[in-house]
């Protein structure tokens, strides 16, 4: 029942009563005539009340659903006399059918009745139930004199029958304070005992349903559901459904009365320990599936959160919908228990053959093996391989130095590669595809070896050496301290440089060279070639003789 409308004022009742009943018509107006001239020209029926006195009907209220009167010159009929030459047929029906409801009236029964506000005037109003007409003083109709209550539907009480001056007086006031009373009885025993008590949802709501606890209506909100935190009503009860709650708070002004079935009910967390640990595996039903994870319920009024990343071993989860459906029962493993925030987080893949064990099983470092490219990257491509996924990294793409994932590869290429690293702990593999390719350093060795004499071009300079191109994708570093007699800050790149091979590793793809050795050995290739050119028996002193000379 709404309040918004009650407006209460000081008024004498008895006198506003009084009022009414003097301006009402008396049983004794009812006169039955007789129809003297039908007159449809001017719409109007002249009937003969009696003592030479002749009263106009308007002719519609004596017409049937056609629209052809329902009496003739002649006829009796009973009219309603309202004074000044005005008679009504159809106020004499009503005032008849309140005049037998009035003589049947027991005063020792209780009326209630269900109308509709007709009138309004100077005492009150006029409700209007299946053709009678009752008064309904203003104060006792609770209804505020800022909104028209024309057309409003209202319940009222039947307070007082005249039977005499045929005038029944209603109360909506009594329901409303009856109800009131009630209402506060109910509140109060809510209230004072707070123990669980068992309502009737009548209605849900996207915001929470509304229980009928002993015949009023309080709202459980969603947030005072259930333990997990707030939730949909709907995916957990229906209209109709018993729930126990229990009384939080009351807005007397509001008249509102807050629920909650969550605190009707044991708190799992109170006692979380004894429950559930990390470490278990519990079987929990899917109730939420959002793209960043799924919502578990644990039963107990526990719910756990499965995040996108503990759904599969898989790293490419799109979406969980693609794995799970709601309503769906799974194992979980429990890996975190957050008391202070109340969350529980779990794992599937954990219960879940780990795809790494069974690839180290089957495979070993240097194998060669066919992948499917699944992503490119700035750094590089994921291969799957069986139910791995390993990483091509740019460097690992080809010997050309220029050529990286971007420019070779697409997604859905197969791609053959070689293992060169398996990290089993961190999850992590190393493929590469220039692996299985001749290294061009491994060329160049074949022609080259410790100690020939290269040329090279200045590519690139850094603090600890210079980088020269010897041949096609062949590099070598002069270190700083090889360069001698050339100064590192003269050296650009571009400028062709001189040196010999200190070190070839064609297995690990390095070359170094040496500008100081180079001076050394062509001073020792000279002495050895001039060794050539001399007698077996000359001395170095005999070769250079003259010149020591001088």
């Amino acid at each position: 029942m709404k309040f918004e409308d009650i407006e209460i004022e000081e008024v004498d009742f008895e006198a506003m009563l009084e009022e009414s009943f003097k301006k009402s018509e008396s049983r004794s107006d009812l006169v039955t005539g007789t129809i003297v001239k039908i007159d449809e020209k001017d719409n109007l029926v002249v009937v003969d009340i009696g003592g030479g006195r002749d009263a106009n009907l308007s002719l519609d209220e004596i017409k049937d659903e056609e629209g052809n009167p329902t009496f003739k010159v002649g006829d009796e009929i009973e009219v309603l006399n309202q004074g000044r030459g005005r008679i009504s047929y159809k106020a004499a029906q009503a005032r008849a059918a309140l005049n037998e409801f009035i003589d049947e009236y027991d005063e020792e029964q209780e009326y209630i009745i269900e109308g509709v506000v007709t009138k309004k005037n100077k005492g009150g109003y006029v409700v209007e139930v299946d053709g009678l007409e009752f008064f309904m003083p203003r104060t006792l109709s609770y209804l505020s004199s800022k909104v028209d209550p024309i057309g409003k539907k209202v319940k009222a009480v039947i307070v007082k029958v005249d039977k005499d001056k045929g005038s029944v007086v209603v109360s909506r006031k009594e329901l409303i304070e009856r109800d009131k009373a009630k209402t506060d009885e109910i509140v109060g025993a809510l209230l004072e005992n707070k123990e669980p008590v068992v309502g009737t949802i009548k209605k849900i709501t996207s915001y929470g349903m509304f229980v009928d606890v002993g015949g009023m209506d309080g709202l459980v909100h969603y947030s005072q559901i259930s333990h997990k935190g707030p939730v949909n009503p709907s995916k957990y009860f229906q209209e109709g459904d018993e729930v126990n709650v229990v009384a939080l708070d009351y807005d007397k002004k509001k008249r509102h009365l807050s629920l909650s079935i969550k605190d009707a009910n044991p708190d799992p967390w109170a006692d979380i320990d004894s429950i559930i640990g990390v470490g278990d595996t519990v079987t929990a039903t899917v109730s939420n599936i959002e793209p960043y994870g799924v919502f578990v319920d644990l039963g107990e009024d526990l719910e756990a959160f499965l995040h996108v990343s503990e759904i599969s071993w898989d790293k490419n989860v799109k979406h969980p919908k693609d794995y799970l459906e709601n309503n769906q029962e799974i194992n979980v493993e429990v890996i975190e228990i957050d008391k202070e925030g109340r969350r529980l987080r779990v794992s599937l893949k954990n219960l879940l053959p780990k795809p790494m064990d069974a690839f180290t099983s089957e495979h070993r470092v240097g194998d060669v093996v066919t992948g499917t490219v699944t992503s490119i990257t700035d750094f590089g491509a994921f291969v799957r391989v069986g139910a791995v996924e390993g990483l091509l990294h740019n460097q690992e793409i080809s010997w050309d130095k220029s050529k990286n994932a971007k420019s070779e590869l697409k997604v859905g290429d197969e791609v053959e590669v070689k293992i060169i690293k398996i990290d089993k702990d961190a999850g992590k593999i190393s493929l590469s595809k220039k692996a299985l390719e001749d290294s061009p350093v491994k060329a160049f060795a074949q022609t080259h070896k410790n100690g020939s004499i290269v040329t090279g071009t200045v590519k690139d300079k850094k603090d600890f050496g210079v980088f020269i191109a010897l041949d096609d994708n062949v590099d070598a570093l002069i270190r700083t301290e090889d360069l001698h007699p050339l100064k590192f800050d003269e050296i650009e790149k571009g400028q062709e440089i001189k040196g010999v091979i200190s070190f070839i590793d064609a297995n690990s793809d390095r070359i170094r060279v040496s500008v100081k050795r180079l001076e050394r050995q062509e001073e020792r290739e000279a002495m050895e070639q001039l060794n050539l050119d001399q007698d077996d028996s000359m001395t170095l002193g005999d070769a250079f003789g003259d010149k020591f000379k001088k």
